[in-house]
């Protein structure tokens, strides 16, 4: 065995989280594993690596906590988060029963038609934002129908969702200034009660199992708070970063637009591309060989999804954006047994806002674009949609 190969990359620096991938593309070439001395962190960044990492919670463990701080890593304590199985598998039962493509099925027809109907007001201007009118707009609708958000909750729900993934990051600036919001959020679930909860809706259902007892006591909270902490801010993501490479990538888009068939393969290239979650965390329970490199017991490693998603040994000119290449093997909902509970959420969002987009707007440019850094999730501030052709 041979050390890891070290690296002076932040990760968290302000312009690799703005443009992160030549740093990926750096890292990658010195190895599949790199010990990062800024942050003390091993970091994976192969694609065959990462997903083997994340299909073994035996020696690649959660149960410490998946940030990057003490604070957030203590807090997530008793979740499906920050559990290994068999502790996990309970929690993630709970978590995702109400998220089965069965159980979702309902839902779907209702997405479709939201996204038709924001997407058709929408191309009656001559411009508008994407992220502001789209993004930030769509899962909120969503998620709060689904978890059954009423009132306060409601109007909270951006400002909190963004928060409880920012401060999942290290100690720097953005956690230190998250902090105090997310503890509005966790505040919030910590009162809360079925009640304050629309009737039917899956939080309530959550509660319900609570009081029959097939979940342990006080963990409703932890999953209502899951529902939002870890699903709104990324979905946001995917579906700016969506309307970004379509404007980036006309020709692409044109693809969709003549055969629609090819959405659910878009929207995985979207994710394998920029992929919403920039990195997340193990902890090596042991001593553990990746390839020839030894990472040492106890040691907390970055896993850095969007390394693997650009992996040029996994994928074939990673670089290039094609929605016919259906990578739907790509890592940004994680793998094994902590594999986004979401996804099929997720999913469902992503194809209606595309399928809209696809069937009422020929073409479009789109301005500047901002990114604002981010410690986890990788999205647009704006993208301005201009000079658009309705159908």
């Amino acid at each position: 065995m041979i050390s890891a190969p070290q690296s002076g990359i932040d990760l968290w620096a302000d312009d690799v989280l703005v443009d992160p991938y030549p740093s990926y593309r750096a890292l990658r070439e010195l190895g599949e594993v790199v010990y990062l001395t800024h942050s003390k962190l091993y970091a994976l960044t192969g694609y065959d690596v990462i997903k083997d990492a994340l299909a073994d919670p035996t020696r690649f463990s959660s149960a410490q906590g998946i940030g990057f701080n003490d604070g957030v890593n203590q807090a997530l304590q008793g979740t499906s988060l920050a559990s290994d199985p068999p502790e996990h598998t309970q929690l993630r039962a709970a978590l995702s029963e109400n998220l089965t493509p069965r159980a979702l099925r309902g839902l779907g027809e209702q997405i479709k038609a939201n996204a038709q109907a924001l997407v058709a007001r929408l191309v009656k201007q001559p411009s508008f934002d994407a992220i502001d009118d789209i993004a930030r707009r769509f899962p909120i609708g969503v998620v709060a129908d689904l978890v059954g958000f009423q009132g306060d909750a409601r109007a909270n729900m951006l400002r909190w969702g963004q928060a409880a993934m920012e401060v999942i990051g290290p100690m720097n600036q953005r956690t230190a200034e998250n902090f105090p919001i997310a503890g509005e959020l966790y505040g919030y679930c910590s009162q809360i009660t079925q009640d304050a909860l629309a009737h039917g809706s899956v939080g309530w259902g959550v509660f319900e199992a609570e009081r029959k007892e097939i979940i342990p006591e006080g963990a409703a909270r932890h999953i209502v708070h899951q529902y939002l902490g870890a699903g709104l801010d990324t979905t946001l993501a995917a579906i700016g970063n969506t309307v970004a490479l379509f404007g980036r990538f006309p020709e692409e888009f044109a693809k969709v637009r003549e055969d629609l068939s090819l959405v659910p393969s878009a929207f995985n290239e979207v994710l394998r591309y920029y992929s919403p979650v920039h990195v997340w965390s193990r902890v090596a329970t042991q001593d553990v060989e990746v390839g020839d490199v030894k990472i040492p017991g106890g040691s907390r490693i970055a896993i850095i999804l969007g390394a693997g998603n650009h992996d040029p040994r996994h994928y074939k000119d990673p670089e290039v954006f094609d929605v016919t290449r259906n990578p739907i093997d790509h890592l940004s909902f994680g793998y094994g047994p902590h594999g986004c509970a979401g996804q099929g959420l997720a999913r469902m969002e992503g194809a209606a806002i595309i399928e809209a987009l696809a069937t009422r707007i020929k073409s479009f440019r789109i301005g500047h674009v901002a990114r604002v850094p981010s410690n986890i999730t990788v999205s647009f501030d704006t993208v301005p949609v201009m000079e658009l052709e309705a159908v």
